[in-house]
């Protein structure tokens, strides 16, 4: 079983083992990008200890919600899900990611069903995320009622690849 777990700002060495794995955040390489610390050849994303009590303050601040996912069984964590509003396309997008090790198990499909009825039950009306259209969680967006709503291109590792902006109703 997977529960949400609010990360407490010393819990925030996990985040950091996570983004600075060339394996789990492999999906993330090869973008034009301008995240503070953002590695284009990994994907990785630089988060020193020092950055750890700015990120926990802005997260209250712009209300970005953010929880580990944690394996009550395992009593470990397997990744993180979040998602917050953005003002430009007064959308809420959702994100999830699964430490590299423990994906294959089903705690994609869990943690996003448990993110979309915590956003649920928040009042959120939808949930949106953009990949690209070749990724595995397209279909796994797809199973969870997720739809469609724009097809788009991305440049990744200087090559236009098909993307898309899905969403979910809540």
């Amino acid at each position: 079983m997977l529960i949400l777990e609010k990360p407490e700002l010393k819990d925030y060495w996990y985040e950091q083992k996570l983004e600075s794995d060339p394996n789990t955040m492999s999906y993330n390489k090869g973008y034009i990008v301008s995240y503070d610390g953002y590695h284009y050849d990994t994907g990785c994303i630089d988060f020193p200890k020092e950055k750890w009590k700015e990120k926990y303050e802005k997260r209250k601040k712009q209300n970005e919600v953010f929880y580990y996912l944690k394996d009550t069984k395992t009593n470990e964590y397997v990744g993180y899900a979040n998602y917050s509003y953005n003002k430009k396309e007064n959308r809420y997008y959702c994100g999830i990611v699964i430490e590299y090790e423990k994906r294959g198990k089903g705690y994609a499909k869990e943690g996003l069903k448990l993110l979309c009825e915590r956003a649920k039950e928040n009042k959120i009306k939808a949930l949106y995320d953009n990949f690209e259209k070749e990724r595995n969680c397209f279909q796994l967006f797809k199973e969870l009622g997720f739809y469609v709503v724009e097809e788009t291109t991305y440049k990744k590792m200087g090559k236009e690849v098909k993307g898309v902006v899905v969403k979910k109703d809540l």
